[in-house]
């Protein structure tokens, strides 16, 4: 009799766990309690700060590439929100509904120094950080046939210009926009800033002579590199993208700058789905072709999970306030 209480026991025990499997799969959830998605089951919208061509757009087509793979087979549609040194577009990314099908690219410290703007429509604290997928050192450039040969005649020639010299800049309040300034700091010149809504329209405007020189990234220029003459390039060592062109450290000159670009969604997004689309990025980014595109689109990549690129926008924050405080861009209305 004892023995056959043992056998009920048992058996009642294993009815329970499978009950409790079943309740489970009801709910969506795993026995461990971990929330589980069926996610996306409809295209995901991709909003684009910056003009079609430009860096931006060139590195989330090749995302979109590899999307389909990671993400239900779901397509990725891209929307060009475009204007205000990319502000119009980040701050739809804030607004838009926390769903998960709505996500969109950011850079930084475009996103921190707008964020600290008089005209400020969001803080850094709205975007849910997916991850980043680039790291894109600054630089300076002139036209292929400008008669200014190094970073000294640009000087002279900036001196000689008494600050009607033109500089071309990607929006304001953007890095071009502080790197544009610190420049300007750092080697005793004046210049006006001319700023355009995206790479793209940038580059046009200095190889048809629009603009005498401009504050570029690597990638901006990797395409049509032939067109251009690089002064100088922000980073701590020679890129081993343009081993042939010299720092601005070498030329005796302290700059170091660059812009990160990655993938945020609104803030109030499900966890389960930013969860989702973390790791869809990272298959995505760690996939061997994915970097050897990016290789030869000349995209600096350098990938951050979520929470690192998190932290990486934090410190930014602490970084850019002097400069921004300097020039009274949190107080100019």
């Amino acid at each position: 009799m004892k023995k056959w209480s043992q056998i009920m026991i048992a058996l009642f025990s294993i009815m329970a766990l499978l009950l409790s499997g079943c309740a489970n799969a009801k709910t969506g959830t795993s026995s461990s309690g971990t929330q589980k998605v069926n996610y996306p089951t409809k295209p995901v919208d991709m909003i684009i700060a910056f003009t079609a061509g430009g860096s931006s757009d060139v590195q989330a087509r090749i995302v979109e590439k590899y999307w389909k793979q990671q993400f239900n087979n779901q397509p990725l549609t891209f929307d060009y929100q475009v204007g205000a040194g990319g502000q119009v577009g980040f701050t739809n990314i804030t607004k838009a509904k926390a769903d998960g099908y709505t996500i969109g690219g950011i850079n930084v410290p475009h996103i921190n120094l707008q964020a600290m703007s008089p005209q400020k429509t969001f803080k850094t604290d709205d975007f849910a950080y997916i991850c980043q997928v680039v790291k894109d050192p600054n630089l300076l450039a002139v036209g292929k046939d400008s008669n200014i040969k190094t970073l000294q005649d640009f000087v002279n020639t900036a001196k000689s210009k008494d600050g009607k010299m033109t500089i071309g800049i990607v929006g304001t309040f953007t890095a071009h926009h502080i790197a544009a300034l610190q420049l300007m700091d750092l080697l005793g010149i004046q210049l006006t800033l001319v700023p355009f809504t995206g790479a793209a329209d940038e580059n046009v405007a200095l190889m048809g002579g629009h603009v005498d020189a401009m504050i570029g990234n690597l990638n901006d220029v990797m395409r049509d590199i032939d067109k251009f003459k690089i002064l100088g390039i922000a980073t701590e060592q020679r890129h081993p993208m343009v081993k042939d062109i010299p720092t601005f450290k070498e030329q005796g000159i302290n700059f170091i700058s660059d812009i990160r670009r990655g993938f945020a969604a609104p803030k109030n997004i499900d966890p389960a789905v930013l969860k989702v689309l973390r790791d869809g990025f990272d298959k995505i980014c760690n996939n061997p072709d994915y970097l050897k595109d990016m290789e030869k689109i000349g995209q600096p990549t350098e990938y951050l999970n979520g929470d690192d690129f998190e932290k990486v926008v934090k410190d930014y924050n602490t970084q850019v306030q002097p400069i921004v405080q300097k020039y009274g861009l949190d107080k100019q209305k």
